[in-house]
């Protein structure tokens, strides 16, 4: 099983690759599970602007970058999404490149670690109405880190003592329900 980690946030001094990298020590220390950080601001996915519903593509995009992200996300059984929350919402980067696609989605397992002024926990709830439409199964388990009270001055995350075992809890979700969503996809 590869569980995919999608940092979201491709703004300058984002919070989100040191997130990123304290979730993927967790997960790495699964038996039976890998891991891959997929950075979206690697991809330089473009405006979605194609004519082509993205579920009719076949995989088949116009651009490049989409190209390279499909390939990516499609590699994955499951996901856990590093996101911002960005004015009561998703980062518009995220969501532009997640509806950038459709079939590399259906069917899979996501989790979500938040941040932002109020953990991020809007951003969150946006996402679960978001990833339904493909058939995705939302783990209930999460975990919203402070901007606040979890980051020091240097951005650099610092997860109050909870949230080790709140992500435990969010990673054994995912694995449990990805075991069982593998077979049907």
């Amino acid at each position: 099983m590869k569980i995919g980690i999608v940092i979201g946030s491709i703004r300058e001094g984002r919070l989100g690759e040191g997130v990123g990298r304290w979730v993927e020590a967790a997960v790495a220390e699964r038996a039976g599970v890998d891991v891959q950080v997929i950075d979206l601001k690697s991809f330089d996915v473009p405006l979605f602007t194609s004519s082509t519903n993205p579920m009719m593509a076949n995989r088949e995009y116009d651009s490049p970058s989409v190209g390279a992200w499909s390939a990516a996300i499609d590699d994955c059984d499951a996901f856990i999404f590093v996101t911002a929350e960005y004015n009561h919402g998703v980062p518009g980067s995220f969501k532009n490149a997640f509806d950038s696609l459709a079939p590399e989605w259906v069917d899979k397992t996501v989790g979500f670690v938040s941040y932002g002024a109020d953990n991020g926990v809007r951003a969150v709830e946006h996402w679960r109405q978001i990833v339904a439409n493909f058939h995705k199964v939302a783990v209930r388990g999460q975990v919203s880190l402070s901007l606040f009270t979890e980051f020091d001055q240097d951005g650099n995350v610092t997860p109050e003592a909870r949230r080790g075992d709140e992500l435990a809890t969010m990673i054994d979700q995912i694995v449990a329900n990805t075991r069982v969503a593998v077979p049907v996809r």
